[in-house]
């Protein structure tokens, strides 16, 4: 698409416009925010600025400019650091009842739901709903392994910042350094509360140093003194300043203002705020109240609907979750996260056929990415459409990187020892661990080809190392507790049978186990 500029041109030609006037460049570069051309509308304010640096409209258009350029939307909850993992002191039982934390779901099985032997986790223990969400996934459950289990990202091999604040910091710097001459607006040089008492300067001002500084600190000032301006009834301000407090990790104090500027103005982006805010308060309940309170006051809302799902999905409560997608497609029926999710729970729940219906919607709407090819794959594998399979799975494989490739991998191997062939299904599980040498599954299944070629040494030692790399699996255990029992190691196995029982309480092969082991000892 042509720039204002030529399309002036072509409407003019080169010569003036009539009124015997230049087209304004405050005017070119308000249509370039318009459009959302950000460094168009930057040359044209820099091209004002130059002649005269105290134009109140052109500082007002290119801070504008800035702030939506660097705009992230904070309404998604952020990955948490290293610090705020080990030295969260919100929490308020050590050892929650399951259900009732998001460091401790739900174990048990509700009914017409996948069990835990047939629905697979996340490294850090919750169960795959078939959408990646942003600081939920990877969110550490109850006796996570501690420090090495707080470290721990949420992508394989990788590691969690040391801190949120810490990485914004550095986000604002490195935004800072990218402008050419240095930072346009120097904070700490200015006189907030001159800037208080000119709420239009300063609201776009306090957006330029929470979204491109990221410097909260000096937002809740400049919130402070334009709310005090404000005589306490700007319900802006307030949404503000629960925004700075909530990045400084000050949740009670955001909590009040979030509270306060939804009693003077309800708003969609307050509401969500204040959800993420028990979200980080690890009260998943009162989250879903302020949902649910949202859901009234906005019907057909879908961010309220995807909250409350994406918590009852933390909460090991699929039932529910499973309800509110149906109620997200109804409202929206492009909503990939809900498509996705429906998806994965038909497949889970062996429906492949409708599952494989959910995953073609969102290939005719657009998405092509690795993981929909093999979702596709395992769908088609499944509903016993195999002359497709093995087309899907090398889509994915050509789209795939290192992220990602293990799993399609891991799925080929899969798909190779349901039709018998165990040497490719081997060589796949290899190629699995060499490009992600994290791959729990992939070890554990290795050793289970390996006890099969008679390797016990080395299937006991694919075991451990599958059970180190993902704590919360109970197939290694089981796995490893079975071998011990063959191989005549009866305290060894009960003591890894009870480890998987721990994991997976339900576990019929682990109960048959341990039954089988105590009636041993009791012989003994």
């Amino acid at each position: 698409r042509e720039g204002t500029v030529a399309m002036a041109k072509d409407f003019y030609g080169d010569e003036i416009p009539p009124g015997g006037h230049e087209i304004s460049k405050l005017w070119l570069a308000m249509k370039a925010l318009d459009r959302r051309e950000f460094d168009e509308c930057l040359g044209y304010c820099n091209a004002v600025l130059e002649k005269n640096p105290y134009d109140q409209q052109v500082w007002y258009v290119k801070t504008r400019c800035l702030t939506l350029k660097m705009w992230v939307d904070d309404t998604e909850l952020e990955e948490e650091g290293v610090a705020e993992v080990l030295m969260d002191e919100n929490a308020t039982a050590a050892m929650p009842r399951p259900g009732t934390s998001l460091r401790r779901p739900g174990t048990r099985t509700q009914t017409g739901m996948p069990n835990q032997g047939i629905r697979p986790t996340t490294s850090s223990g919750r169960p795959m709903t078939g959408f990646l969400r942003p600081g939920t996934s990877n969110r550490p459950v109850t006796g996570a392994g501690g420090i090495e289990g707080a470290f721990r990202g949420a992508r394989p091999g990788t590691t969690r910042p040391v801190t949120t604040s810490g990485r914004m910091v550095r986000l604002g710097t490195a935004s800072m350094r990218s402008e050419p001459g240095g930072p346009f607006i120097n904070v700490d040089k200015l006189d907030l509360r001159k800037y208080a008492k000119r709420p239009a300067l300063a609201k776009v001002l306090c957006d330029y140093i929470l979204y491109h500084d990221n410097n909260p600190r000096k937002a809740v000032e400049l919130a402070s003194l334009a709310t005090v301006s404000a005589g306490f009834n700007d319900w802006w301000w307030k949404e503000r300043l629960g925004k700075g407090y909530y990045r400084l990790g000050m949740f009670r104090d955001a909590e009040k203002q979030f509270k306060s500027s939804l009693a003077t103005q309800p708003t969609i982006d307050a509401t969500l705020q204040l959800a993420n805010v028990y979200i980080r308060l690890d009260q998943p309940a009162s989250a879903i109240r302020v949902y649910r309170a949202g859901q009234t006051q906005f019907p057909g809302e879908t961010s309220m609907l995807l909250g409350e799902a994406r918590i009852h999905d933390a909460l090991n409560d699929m039932a529910a979750g499973v309800a509110l997608y149906k109620n997200v497609l109804q409202w929206d029926a492009t909503c990939v996260e809900a498509i996705a999710c429906m998806g994965a729970h038909h497949f889970y729940t062996d429906q492949p056929e409708i599952a494989l219906r959910f995953y073609r919607r969102l290939l005719m709407m657009g998405v092509n990415n690795t993981e929909l090819w093999n979702n596709l794959g395992l769908c088609c594998f499944y509903a016993s459409q195999y002359d497709m399979t093995l087309h899907c799975f090398d889509r994915a494989l050509q789209l795939a990187d290192d992220e990602n490739m293990a799993d399609v991998w891991f799925n080929v191997g899969q798909v190779a020892i349901g039709i018998g062939d165990l040497n490719l299904a081997q060589q796949a599980f290899k190629i699995a661990v060499s490009v992600d040498a994290n791959h729990s599954e992939s070890f554990n299944n290795m050793g289970v080809l390996d006890l099969r070629a008679g390797k016990v040494d080395q299937a006991t030692a694919s075991f451990e190392t599958a059970h180190e790399l993902l704590e919360f699996a109970h197939e290694p255990l089981y796995n490893a507790a079975l071998t011990s029992f063959k191989l005549g190691q009866f305290q060894r196995a009960f003591e890894k049978v009870e480890k998987a029982l721990e994991n997976f309480p339900e576990h019929e092969d682990s109960l048959e186990l341990k039954k089988q082991l105590a009636q041993h000892f009791n012989l003994l």
